[in-house]
């Protein structure tokens, strides 16, 4: 099993720690997050590092604590310095633009995609000639851009032939042969 719920969690500064009720809130200088913490998980404030502890060495005491703990370190990481999710468009005629919070796809359907976008994630979208159009998601909430990224993508998925698609920057697709002559 995992030992992640026994590393304490830094608090940077600029960031502030409150629990109440099994809520923890997490207030940053990009903005506030809460979590609600559930079976019996302990959590104090020692030496400005944040200590989870388990009551038993159940498998499902052992599995929530490490859960907690990386999504109390998320929630910290996300108002301090955020989280960036990138997206490239690979095909012909395919593109991405925005106004405001309104993403608008072209995937090579008979329409174009208009999606509106949560107003806690900031998109930007970046087209250059002789690249692929790149889609930025900047949010403070983690499990939000992976949400809207994940949404994105699920539009028109890379294909293995030809890499058509959309896909995350840095994504390695395991790509197949094709016919053979």
């Amino acid at each position: 099993m995992s030992r992640i719920g026994n590393n304490p969690v830094t608090l940077p500064e600029g960031v502030t720690f409150e629990i109440n009720n099994n809520v923890v809130t997490i207030k940053g200088k990009l903005g506030e997050l809460s979590q609600e913490i559930k079976d019996d998980i302990a959590i104090e404030l020692v030496d400005g590092k944040i200590v989870l502890k388990r009551p038993s060495e159940s498998k499902n005491h052992k599995a929530k604590h490490g859960l907690y703990r990386a999504l109390i370190n998320n929630m910290i990481i996300g108002v301090s310095k955020g989280w960036t999710k990138e997206l490239e468009l690979v095909g012909v005629g395919y593109r991405a633009s925005n106004q405001g919070q309104v993403l608008d796809l072209a995937l090579g359907y008979s329409h174009n995609i208009v999606l509106d976008i949560a107003p806690e994630v900031k998109v930007e979208t970046i087209s250059k000639k002789g690249k692929n159009p790149i889609i930025k998601l900047i949010s403070f909430d983690k499990q939000l851009v992976g949400a809207v990224a994940a949404k994105i993508r699920a539009f028109r998925k890379p294909e293995p032939y030809k890499g058509k698609g959309v896909k995350f920057v840095g994504e390695i697709l395991r790509r197949k042969a094709g016919k053979s002559a």
